[in-house]
């Protein structure tokens, strides 16, 4: 890859689908770290910190079924998050490690705490950037992250804008709002980014799956506000809080060390995201909200603290590292300094 020389792109065969691993170059013997990509993203988003680590250390990144580079196939949103969490581990258990450091972004973040989930003791660390909710994206009051709804209304693939699913669609790639390039520029990030290797993150971007399968998900109707709850298929709807709660991390044994980095101008995963419907509601952009009473906005971020601070109870521990002047994505708007802490986690 032009951007990164130093990257090689490897197809893994696992017995549900190829999976594309892109690690760098001659570093097989070092100490495995794989790196979980978020939604509509892939796994070059990592390329600035895996060119950054250690000889010694060996970074692989994954693309997610239906991402970058990976085969698609369908996703089964009624397992939360663990389609992906399998896959994953399928890719690792093909490659032959038997213990691994884990780094998830965002929804990637998610995946990871349901892999601690999955095999606690074959995980020596986890590292969680800008992760979503365990109890999910949406839909959701409170630390306990306590259903608003029932049937999970205010989550799941009808929340989506659907201007920026017809621009995935369109390929397009100009800076207009709703496109992908803007979501890039305006979300992901804040403002004041070099936008380095911006149109290898944005044809990534574009290379996501569409349709009731896999990015957004199907949805149903809801009687409750806004009208819309979750389906069963595709991407969006395995973080809707009728599948997901990752809380049971808590309750783990053993309990790898995590890190917890986040930007602190992040408007995708905050208690007021932007992507949150309750919050787009209470902002009157969404007609006949009920109010912040009846329909609050999820607290994403005190809902992520409160699990983890279970966890340190519970014998675990956890480090908190909060990136200045940065949204969505710390990793490529300031490598330097999640270099720096994820070097001091890993012992590296």
């Amino acid at each position: 890859m032009a951007e990164y020389p130093n990257i090689a792109v490897n197809m893994v065969a696992t017995p549900e689908l190829a999976v594309c691993v892109r690690e760098v170059a001659n570093r097989m013997d070092g100490r495995p770290v794989i790196f979980v990509h978020g939604n509509v993203s892939s796994s070059v988003f990592f390329f600035p910190v895996m060119a950054g680590l250690p000889h010694h250390v060996r970074p692989i990144a994954i693309d997610l079924r239906g991402f970058g580079g990976t085969d698609t196939r369908p996703v089964h949103a009624t397992r939360g998050l663990s389609d992906f969490a399998d896959d994953v581990w399928a890719t690792i258990d093909a490659l032959g490690l038997p213990e691994v450091d884990l780094v998830g972004w965002s929804m990637g973040g998610g995946v990871v705490m349901q892999m601690i989930l999955d095999r606690p003791a074959a995980v020596r660390t986890a590292t969680l950037i800008n992760p979503v909710s365990p109890f999910g994206f949406g839909g959701t009051t409170g630390l306990d992250g306590a259903l608003i709804s029932p049937d999970g209304a205010g989550s799941g693939g009808g929340t989506v804008n659907p201007d920026f699913v017809r621009a995935l669609q369109e390929g397009d790639e100009s800076d207009a709002p709703g496109a992908p390039l803007h979501v890039l520029r305006s979300f992901y990030v804040a403002p004041g980014w070099d936008q380095k290797d911006e149109e290898l993150y944005l044809r990534s971007m574009l290379a996501t799956s569409l349709g009731d399968d896999n990015y957004p998900g199907d949805a149903v109707a809801s009687d409750s506000w806004p009208g819309t709850a979750p389906g069963t298929r595709g991407v969006l709807n395995t973080m809707s809080p009728t599948y997901l709660d990752l809380s049971g991390i808590v309750d783990v044994d053993p309990k790898p060390p995590i890190l917890w980095i986040r930007g602190e101008a992040d408007q995708i995963v905050s208690d007021a995201s932007l992507f949150d419907l309750a919050q787009l509601g209470a902002l009157g952009a969404v007609p006949d909200y009920p109010g912040v009473e009846t329909v609050p906005p999820q607290p994403m971020v005190g809902q992520t603290r409160s699990v983890l601070d279970g966890y340190r109870s519970a014998g675990g521990d956890y480090t908190e590292v909060v990136v200045p002047q940065t949204g969505h994505s710390p990793h490529i708007e300031k490598p330097d300094i999640v270099l720096a802490a994820l070097r001091v986690h890993l012992g590296a």
